[in-house]
């Protein structure tokens, strides 16, 4: 017999893929022309690949960050967090990027679920307060605010749908 699952864990992993108030991920990266991927709108400072990149690094490093005993806070604010260049290399890149953050996203989701993680314990190198439940509630925060984003962005290449 399976036990009953914790919904304090399994709403933790939801929120971080879930649709229910706003786009989710995998909608707002499908069908980008490659043309567009770098493209800036008009009013907007960051390109689609600017902010899926930016969403990805700083998804990994607090994946990192519960993950790793080891881990060194080594990226600088900001410039190490949002790429230079407004389109990618090449459309490898793109989808390499859109794949990294789809496997991190799913890491996360099974770190919120695992019962042999206390979601309330500070994490390995962590400050007081910096537990495994703030790191995976911002994760998800930040992914909503710049999906956002990337939907204001897409809608003013006009290619959102």
């Amino acid at each position: 017999m399976t036990p009953p699952s914790d919904p304090v864990r399994e709403q933790l992993a939801r929120v971080l893929g879930w649709e229910e108030a706003h786009v989710g991920f995998d909608k707002a990266v499908d069908k980008v022309p490659a043309d567009r991927r770098g493209a800036l709108a008009p009013g907007f400072e960051h390109s689609l690949w600017q902010l899926l990149e930016h969403m990805r690094l700083a998804q990994r490093d607090l994946l990192e960050f519960c993950v790793s005993a080891r881990y060194v806070h080594a990226l600088r604010w900001p410039d190490d967090y949002w790429p230079t260049l407004p389109a990618p290399p090449d459309a490898a890149a793109w989808n390499a990027g859109i794949a990294d953050f789809k496997t991190d996203r799913e890491k996360l989701m099974a770190l919120a679920r695992d019962p042999g993680v206390d979601l309330f314990k500070t994490v390995p190198t962590g400050k007081a307060g910096q537990t495994y439940a703030r790191a995976i509630l911002l994760v998800a925060d930040h992914n909503a605010y710049h999906l956002g984003q990337f939907v204001a962005v897409r809608r003013g290449l006009r290619i959102w749908p």
